[in-house]
């Protein structure tokens, strides 16, 4: 959708200098599909400039052809002059190359911004064409990745900057902030999955330790009793069995007098020794303030 409205806004920009013109209409004529000595389109914005461009309209007219074969789309012909049927030379100046890469986006471009990323195009039939418009893309400080595709020369950009770019020097500016608007969305969507993603890993890892602290007061309650603890290991065993889905910090402000996080997770870290003693035989027989030490 948005190659063809792209196509659309810019075949209805015309350039305001006569050679800019004419190398628009050159670089239609010699990067378009002719058929029959006709320069044929899918697009009847595309036709209409190039019909809007010869010199002589008053003879031509924009014909409907039947729909193609296989895609069922509508094509439209205008007959080519036979000044137009020949590869004129390159265009001297800039702003007749940029108007000549514009022509060859509307002929053989396509653009793209889909879920695999970014697209821009230019599918060329010919070897001289394809020499040609590689040298015109490399003009402009951009070159091209290029790949054969079913016999035809493929230039493409996957870079958002480069197709900025280019989008940018054949003056379709309202491509560019469709694109902008695409990037800024998608990067949006993705830093909130990253944050959801890193949100739930974090609750994993939570509700995993927390598990793990309520199997191990649990072993203890069994082998040795809460009872024997001291006070401020009692307190956070207790509260990690009665609120078994809270933080630690949410435990630590509940501890009387409040505590924070590092000491509630050294606490935790304590009790977890211990019960590692109990399980090797070597706690069994200590009692409450009895060489027990911090327990």
């Amino acid at each position: 959708m948005i190659s063809a409205d792209t196509k659309d806004a810019l075949a209805r920009d015309l350039p305001d200098q006569p050679h800019c013109r004419a190398a628009l209409l050159a670089g239609l004529a010699a990067y378009g599909a002719q058929r029959d000595g006709a320069f044929v389109t899918h697009r009847h914005a595309i036709a209409r400039l190039f019909w809007s461009l010869l010199d002589e309209r008053k003879s031509s007219a924009i014909q409907n052809r039947p729909p193609t074969r296989l895609a069922k789309l509508p094509t439209f012909a205008v007959e080519l002059p036979p000044r137009l049927r020949t590869l004129p030379p390159k265009p001297v100046h800039r702003c007749d190359r940029l108007a000549e890469l514009r022509a060859a986006f509307l002929a053989c471009g396509s653009l793209a911004a889909g879920a695999h990323g970014y697209h821009l195009e230019f599918v060329v039939a010919q070897p001289a064409l394809a020499a040609r418009l590689e040298w015109m893309l490399r003009s402009t400080g951009l070159p091209p990745k290029r790949v054969l595709r079913k016999g035809r020369t493929v230039f493409y950009y996957k870079d958002f900057e480069a197709i900025a770019e280019v989008l940018t020097l054949i003056g379709a500016f309202a491509a560019v902030l469709q694109l902008e608007d695409v990037r800024a969305l998608r990067e949006t969507k993705n830093r909130i999955h990253r944050l959801v993603n890193t949100e739930a890993a974090n609750l994993d890892r939570t509700a995993r330790a927390a598990a793990a602290a309520r199997r191990t007061i649990e072993f203890i309650a069994n082998a040795y009793g809460l009872r024997r603890l001291s006070p401020a290991l009692r307190e956070i065993a207790e509260l990690r069995l009665r609120h078994p889905d809270e933080s630690l910090s949410e435990l630590g402000r509940r501890c009387n007098p409040s505590i924070a996080k590092p000491t509630v997770s050294s606490r935790l870290a304590t009790l977890e020794r211990l019960a590692e003693r109990l399980r090797s035989g070597r706690g069994s027989g200590r009692q409450p303030g009895k060489g027990s030490g911090h327990f």
